[in-house]
């Protein structure tokens, strides 16, 4: 089966043309992208540009707004959210923004979600407790699926609760999908339970997936909890996102091993034909540049060089 590839628009080291909107970049490497063939294009949830997670100069869209826009500005690459966190949104008001924009874009919408991990921007945001955003999360994703599709839903929970309502129109896609990101043991027993697809960074410092060995150990974990879930195995389809290759990570993790995508063309090759063997049906990859022109060029020659040929 062939590895799906997508493109994570940068949103901490965004780059920029002199006098350039941020949302027309945004929207020229999507399009650069959809151009390639790729796959999908991501939008990273942050609202606030809160110093540990960005400079105070860097932009940061909306993501629900920017995919928005790009439904609009683009044909058929997919849309997905990197990674939504459950908790910011009053739930019945992030079920209707999903499904809206799965009918904007004709189905095209992936949900990449997850629990969240700064609890500044929570506080900030005066969202329910930091403490309890694994819960809030997984009983948001069973209130979720169930606007999205029954035609009387009901909901009586811990943190949502809803009766004697009409939710439409639901989403083209029956059901979306909910990519679950996260490496801790939480976030697989909720890929295990509730996701559709695990969707890792190889790069979290508290959890690495950064070497085939210590991803491998993370999927023989999820089909484990999948199946003590009630569930098949392989339902829970393998992702896994990119967020620097080639220079940009040394050579050697912090256990010896080789990092995964570290190294030349030919070992990144030879690391997704890997990745494709164990089960991976989709790679993102993030090509930071100083300017948007740069970062176009940069896909394109990493997709002529590498992907292509892998």
């Amino acid at each position: 089966m062939p590895v799906r590839f997508g493109l994570q628009i940068p949103s901490f080291t965004f780059p920029t043309r002199a006098r350039d909107n941020v949302y027309d970049v945004a929207r020229d490497l999507a399009r650069g992208a959809e151009a390639l063939g790729m796959d999908s294009v991501w939008l990273m949830d942050h609202l606030f540009q809160i110093p540990v997670v960005a400079p105070e100069t860097d932009p940061i869209l909306d993501c629900w707004i920017g995919l928005a826009a790009l439904a609009a500005d683009t044909q058929r690459i997919r849309l997905g959210t990197l990674v939504a966190a459950a908790g910011f949104r009053p739930p019945s008001v992030l079920a209707k923004m999903t499904a809206t924009l799965d009918v904007i874009s004709h189905g095209r919408l992936i949900v990449g979600i997850g629990a969240g991990w700064l609890k500044e921007e929570f506080e900030a945001l005066g969202t329910p407790p930091f403490e309890e955003r694994g819960a809030v999360t997984d009983e948001y994703m069973l209130a979720f699926r169930e606007l999205w599709t029954k035609d009387s839903p009901r909901f009586d929970g811990r943190f949502v609760k809803f009766k004697d309502v009409i939710f439409a129109p639901k989403p083209v896609q029956n059901p979306l999908q909910f990519w679950i990101g996260g490496e801790s043991g939480p976030a697989l027993r909720r890929s295990a339970r509730l996701g559709d697809a695990w969707y890792p960074i190889g790069t979290n410092p508290q959890f690495p997936m950064n070497t085939l060995s210590r991803y491998r150990a993370g999927i023989e974990r999820l089909r484990k909890l999948t199946q003590d879930a009630g569930r098949k195995p392989e339902s829970v389809a393998l992702t896994y996102r990119v967020q620097r290759f080639g220079p940009q990570v040394p050579a050697k993790a912090d256990n010896g091993e080789r990092m995964i995508f570290s190294g030349g063309n030919a070992e990144i090759i030879e690391d997704v034909r890997t990745l494709r063997g164990l089960g991976v049906s989709a790679l993102d990859f993030n090509f930071a540049a100083p300017d948007v022109d740069a970062a176009v060029a940069a896909m394109r020659q990493f997709h002529e060089q590498v992907l292509a040929k892998a």
